[in-house]
């Protein structure tokens, strides 16, 4: 991380300077805002997060219950989140703290009915990320984000007690065109009421959202009608594979699973339990955690289970459902107004918790939906750009909802079969579907932020519309082994990877050479069309190299001034945009994702770490009308 650019800066580098203006906890709520957050669940807190880093922006996030949660719900993290906490700068607190999930085992009834392993599989395959599948409380998820918020600029921070209870847009009105009802919860203070304005509100409050109701939004889909159970105890038990993530099917009893989480000790079980009718909802059963104990038990047989304390339980019924849209504005009307309102995470699509990817999925749509709210409200793309959002994360989800459904079924499955290579079914599935379970698969289609695949072959191993995917790679200023990867940071910027040609070593008359000199002086330049007077030159765009030399055969001194910036009041120099292939340990950038040797190329990375575009070194009318087709004209 960098600090101190703006002068000597002591104490934690993570909080940063309060900015003047901004509320604080306890003071009157505002009568406007830049944006309201309904929700301080994942989504709601992801979104927060990103916003309190902008000082210009004025930010509420209202959540009905009375503090932050302790306990309960969520624990999956899967690589690709993880990848966006490194960009938060929280990756390796989560890791430090969690438990990694390296093998999966399945277990089935054997000879007697006696529960045997019958198949166990590498959890996240060699190769995919450089981060771990971990599971941890999403509590402590919830407290990370949160630090963030308080220590951002704005030092943003919860209203608790507050819901939305209804809004109404005036799309003729050119600011704080929202008018928002917010109601208290608080001891004391129920069914008062306050009125916010507000320009956007983000609805994060739930699959019962009042944020989607009062656009007319509806949830559709379907039920499985079947109740489950998932419970966090501290237990004595033999079986075996208590620290492992386990499917346990009984031979009469149905099936579980086994989520080791985070501390050694914890469990987290989920549990099949009854079949609802047509028009039941779980909680007409009346079941409660003994019932969920009990079932464990039978499952588990003939090995034992004794439960010492229960943390936390909870009862659900599975279900499949998503709206038409996630804004406000209706398709014939998507070419004269731009979205004011937005749903994210269970608002706009609900799902079973056994694949993992709820909370996973709702944090992905608010740090897609982040970047582009920060554009538009600091002035650097058009509101236009919000239609993308829908757009983008209504296809993943649509995705997972699907995915959802097969895999919901195959793990309740009542029986077997065994493939030729002697996989039980479900195994055989989960082996199949690691590439979605570890957040991977989405890619989104082409638009203004996703270009055509015409030049793919020049970094195969970066595909356009996926995420971008690390890899080492060593700093040339003081020979840092480092992922690539990690240079990216949630601060709402576009990312520019020059990958330089073979023997170019970044002097006079090399092709990086040129390309830096064009991006720093052009006025054609999207780094000058696109970067507001007065701003460091890197301040939307940031541009850093990667050449195919060992560190010491390249001179840092000889490197384009582009990725020798000076930055910040004083003017220092920024020796972070310079990288080289970590040849000493045989892990080369340039071979792991397919990288043209001979010609190397430009990869565009969107601030949501999404590849956007990949482009020849010469292509600079092309480089162009992409940044050109999202942000405006400042320089």
């Amino acid at each position: 991380m960098q600090f101190h650019v703006n002068g000597f800066k002591p104490g934690d580098p993570d909080i940063l300077p309060a900015a003047p203006g901004h509320r604080r906890p306890g003071d009157p709520l505002p009568e406007t805002v830049d944006v309201l957050i309904a929700g301080s669940g994942p989504a709601g807190l992801c979104l927060a997060a990103q916003l309190a880093q902008v000082p210009q922006i004025r930010t509420m996030l209202v959540e009905p219950k009375a503090g932050p949660m302790e306990k309960g719900q969520a624990d999956g993290i899967s690589v690709r989140s993880m990848e966006m906490f490194q960009a938060f700068g929280f990756a390796e607190k989560v890791m430090r703290e969690s438990v990694w999930i390296n093998e999966t085992t399945f277990w089935a009834p054997g000879e007697g009915a006696a529960l045997a392993r019958v198949a166990r599989v590498q959890d996240v395959p060699d190769g995919t990320s450089e981060m771990p599948h971990v599971l941890i409380n999403q509590a402590r998820v919830h407290d990370m984000f949160l630090d963030r918020m308080r220590h951002a600029p704005t030092r943003l921070a919860p209203d608790y007690g507050v819901r939305v209870a209804g809004l109404a847009v005036d799309p003729a009105a050119a600011e704080y065109p929202v008018t928002v009802t917010l109601e208290h919860t608080a001891p004391g203070r129920e069914g008062q009421t306050s009125t916010v304005r507000a320009n956007y509100v983000v609805g994060c409050d739930g699959a019962r959202s009042a944020v989607r109701g009062a656009i007319g939004g509806t949830l559709h889909g379907d039920a499985a009608h079947q109740a489950w159970g998932v419970i966090d105890l501290l237990a004595v038990t033999d079986f075996p594979d208590w620290r492992m993530k386990s499917f346990v099917r009984s031979k009469d009893e149905g099936i579980l699973m086994v989520l080791p989480r985070e501390g050694g000790h914890l469990v987290r079980l989920y549990v099949e339990l009854d079949r609802l009718g047509e028009h039941e909802r779980a909680a007409d059963r009346g079941m409660g955690a003994e019932d969920i104990i009990a079932k464990s038990q039978r499952i588990f047989r003939p090995f034992e289970l004794q439960v010492k304390e229960v943390v936390w339980w909870s009862i659900y019924e599975i279900g499949h459902r998503l709206t038409d849209k996630f804004d406000d504005v209706p398709d014939d009307q998507v070419a004269t107004r731009a979205p004011r309102v937005l749903l994210a995470g269970d608002a706009c699509h609900t799902h079973s918790p056994k694949a993992g990817q709820g909370m996973n999925v709702s944090m992905g749509d608010t740090f897609n939906l982040g970047w582009k709210l920060v554009s538009v409200l600091t002035g650097r793309a058009d509101p236009a750009l919000l239609h993308s959002y829908s757009g983008e994360r209504r296809a993943a989800a649509k995705g997972l909802v699907e995915f959802d459904h097969k895999w919901a079924r195959v793990v309740g499955a009542r029986a077997e079969d065994d493939a030729a290579d002697g996989l039980p079914r479900v195994a055989r599935e989960f082996v199949n579907n690691l590439p979605f379970t570890c957040g991977l698969t989405i890619q989104y289609e082409r638009s203004a932020l996703t270009g055509a695949p015409t030049h793919q072959h020049l970094a195969t191993g970066f595909d356009i519309g996926k995420r971008f995917h690390s890899a080492p790679v060593v700093r040339l200023a003081d020979a840092k082994p480092m992922q690539l990867g990690h240079c990216i940071e949630a601060d709402a910027r576009f990312r520019l990877f020059v990958f330089a040609p073979a023997q170019d070593a970044g002097g006079p008359g090399g092709a990086v050479a040129a390309l830096c000199g064009w991006l720093e002086h052009d006025p054609a330049s999207p780094l000058r069309r696109h970067t507001a007077p007065g701003e460091d030159l890197d301040a939307v765009i940031d541009t850093r190299a990667v050449f195919q030399q060992g560190f010491r055969a390249l001179d840092y001194g000889a490197m384009p001034t582009l990725l020798r910036p000076r930055v910040g009041r004083y003017g220092l120099c920024d020796y972070e945009k310079v990288f080289c292939a970590d040849t000493q340990r045989g892990e080369d950038i340039f071979a792991a994702r397919g990288i043209d040797r001979a010609a190397g190329c430009v990869v565009i990375v969107r601030p949501d770490q999404y590849v956007g575009h990949v482009l020849p070194l010469q292509a600079r009318e092309a480089l162009a009308a992409y940044f050109g087709g999202i942000l405006r004209v400042r320089g």
